[in-house]
């Protein structure tokens, strides 16, 4: 990998922990989730506009695509408000990269290879030391977790498809715009508007121009180097992220689940090769 495509994907893994870090220490991560998914949206909407391109076959990715990103963070906020980060982040990280593999290989009829396989092995070890052996976090929170791998997995095998039809930034913007806006209206018909009008914006709001940021960055690394070696330096943020809770989040972060983090980094490693 050149150095500048490895610069590139450390700095996307860096700014990914950081949103989601961000995202994780609000007070009410459900209403800071609104802010965040409106956010982006308005400050990219003009480059959109400028940048625009697209085909007529792209609707149907994004509107299947809109609905796993909505999805996707309702159940991110939900399991940021029941469990620590430095839980919920290696596991839905770490299972993604695993559902794509599976539901790849049957869509194909292909195996997965030697490596492929003790990836998913490493990973599901690294998965039972970030749980803990006693299971200290609810089985509800594990559920979430692993929800919401299978909305990363998923929104991932879509856009691989319909990104063909329209430039990043222009796929970006058509996809979070509808899902921002079911997101505050189910946030509205739910809970109402009182828990939105004590939100603070400014931290939300850049987290989600980060999240923006962070898949800019991918896209650049990949001009510069393989879609695999990308893939397995930017799953770096597990371990940042598990890390910067300690000092960010003050988690209470142990030994063995900072090393099951290491582990699902490295497991990712294999299923990319």
């Amino acid at each position: 990998m050149p150095a500048s495509a490895l610069a590139l994907t450390l700095a996307a893994a860096f700014v990914h922990a950081l949103w989601n870090l961000m995202l994780a220490r609000e007070r009410d991560p459900e209403a800071a989730t609104a802010v965040a998914l409106v956010a982006p949206v308005i400050v990219f909407a003009p480059v959109a506009a400028a940048v625009w391109d697209l085909d007529s076959r792209v609707w149907v990715f994004i509107a299947v695509t809109s609905c796993l990103q909505l999805l996707y963070f309702a159940l991110l906020a939900a399991a940021y408000r029941r469990a620590d980060l430095s839980f919920v982040y290696p596991i839905a990280r770490g299972l993604a990269p695993v559902l794509v593999l599976v539901v790849g290989a049957a869509a194909v009829s292909q195996g997965a290879s030697t490596a492929q396989a003790v990836g998913v092995l490493v990973i599901a070890v690294g998965v039972l030391l970030v749980r803990g052996p006693k299971g200290h976090a609810d089985v509800r929170d594990g559920a979430l977790a692993v929800a919401v791998a299978g909305c990363i997995a998923a929104y991932t095998l879509v856009d691989k498809h319909g990104i063909a039809y329209a430039t990043p930034i222009v796929y970006l913007e058509l996809s979070m715009l509808p899902a921002a806006l079911g997101y505050v209206a189910g946030f509205r018909a739910l809970v109402g508007w009182e828990r939105l009008r004590q939100q603070r914006l400014l931290m939300p709001a850049c987290a989600g121009v980060l999240s923006f940021v962070a898949y800019v960055l991918v896209l650049a690394a990949l001009e510069r180097a393989s879609a695999a070696s990308v893939a397995a330096v930017r799953e770096t943020s597990v371990v940042i992220a598990t890390a910067l809770a300690v000092p960010l989040l003050r988690e209470r972060v142990r030994p063995s689940r900072l090393a099951g983090a290491v582990l699902v980094v490295g497991g990712i490693a294999l299923l990319s090769l």
